[in-house]
């Protein structure tokens, strides 16, 4: 069986220091200095010392959901985050920061049917990264079906800008969760939600089978649904520290894309239309 990455090893250690709820006093300075170092702006949520833990912290919740677009049309950011890089897919080929490309294919893996990873060709693909100051939570962008997820086991180098730099097929080589999913006009996009350094679980709240760097297993598990019907900006999950979502959509999904890299975006955002 194949050995776990280092980097694995590293985010799981992490995680159980972040998990861990400390004395109160102590667990307090913990996050008064996270939120301080990171510069993370907790206006829209409760006083950090209010947090049991790190982990708490970082998947921390919205007190009141945001406004955002009703119109079917309007498709919206699934979350806070840098958009690092977005444009068209040619030739089965994304960018995964300008002058670095990857296949659509090798990331969407090889648990989807040639015809299934065909359907991007000359659609969009718009990466979102999370940095560790950002909210943490991931929401669904259109009202939708899930028909297919699969997570792929793999490594957890960071994605951090200077790390997109410096390191080919990057989204491909980490772990990674892959959501086919159908919009109601019948248009498909894939949501892939990438691991990265010291994020020990990506959750997928709608499949709780899905268990990231938890498993010396590193085959790829495949989850199948039938009925699967989520509604435009419902909490779907959340990473455990900052990590990155990239969108591959079918050609023609989006009439317009209303963002571009180099932008910050928020949850609720219209970034898209239909």
């Amino acid at each position: 069986m194949e050995k776990r990455h280092i980097t694995s090893l590293i985010s799981q250690n992490f995680g159980k220091f972040a998990g861990k709820e400390f004395p109160h006093w102590f667990q307090k300075i913990v996050n008064n200095s996270y939120v301080k170092l990171m510069g993370l702006d907790m206006g829209e949520f409760h006083a950090p010392e209010t947090y049991k833990s790190l982990n708490a912290l970082f998947t921390r919740t919205l007190r009141e959901d945001r406004a955002y677009s009703r119109d079917g049309d309007d498709f919206i950011s699934p979350c806070d985050s840098f958009i690092s890089e977005c444009g068209k897919i040619e030739n089965d080929y994304a960018l995964q920061i300008k002058g670095m490309r990857y296949k659509a294919s090798e990331l969407i893996g090889s648990e989807f049917s040639d015809e299934e990873k065909a359907i991007v060709e000359g659609g969009d693909f718009i990466n979102f990264y999370l940095s560790p100051k950002d909210y943490h939570r991931y929401h669904i962008p259109t009202n939708l079906k899930v028909l297919k997820a699969v997570h792929i086991p793999g490594k957890f180098y960071p994605v951090n800008m200077p790390s997109l730099k410096k390191r080919l097929n990057l989204f491909i080589e980490n772990e990674r969760v892959v959501l086919l999913c159908e919009t109601t006009n019948g248009k498909k996009f894939y949501m892939v939600l990438v691991s990265a350094l010291n994020v020990g679980v990506m959750k997928v709240n709608f499949e709780p089978a899905i268990q990231t760097n938890a498993t010396k297993d590193l085959k790829p598990r495949v989850y199948e649904f039938h009925e699967l019907y989520l509604d435009k900006a419902s909490d779907f999950g959340c990473f455990e520290m900052g990590s990155t979502i990239v969108i591959l959509s079918e050609k023609d999904l989006f009439k317009e894309v209303d963002v571009k890299a180099g932008e910050h975006v928020k949850y609720g955002q219209t970034i898209a239309k239909l």
